[in-house]
């Protein structure tokens, strides 16, 4: 079975202005997404960072309802592997990926996700790997839909 791992750009874009069609598209596809891990169709992982984010958010309600969604995961990045993430996370650096975005993906890497879901334009643009494919929710739900 595919492991995902969302950023945290994803993980809010239902809580964005729902009024531009991008936008809309996006969270018609995060919430298809959540569907599919919430029925066990797709495993998610998440981790130190993504907690730390989602802490951070000004947004009590939101934090609060994507705090609950992680308890779907199936696998944690935990802090204890710091190292060997921040090593990760600076070869991805390279790419023109800000700090805490690397950190993400080089999270899902270790977590062994085979897609890094994300809106985020930057990372989408900057970041090709073999150790992972990195796409929107959009495009992941049109991979999904071809292995159907």
């Amino acid at each position: 079975m595919m492991k995902v791992y969302l950023d945290n750009c994803s993980y809010n874009r239902p809580f964005d202005d729902q009024s531009q069609i991008r936008i809309y598209l996006e969270t018609q596809a995060k919430l298809h997404i959540q569907k599919l891990i919430c029925d066990g169709k797709l495993f998610l992982a998440f981790s130190y960072i993504s907690r730390y984010e989602n802490g951070n958010s000004p947004y009590s309600c939101n934090k609060t309802m994507i705090e609950k969604f992680f308890e779907n995961a199936v696998s944690y990045v935990d802090i204890n592997t710091a190292d060997i993430i921040e090593i990760k996370a600076n070869e991805i650096v390279k790419y023109g990926v800000k700090s805490k975005d690397a950190l993400h993906i080089a999270c899902a890497i270790e977590a062994k996700c085979d897609f890094f879901i994300t809106t985020d334009d930057g990372i989408l643009k900057k970041y090709k790997s073999d150790d992972i494919k990195v796409c929107s929710p959009v495009e992941f739900i049109n991979i999904w839909e071809e292995l159907l």
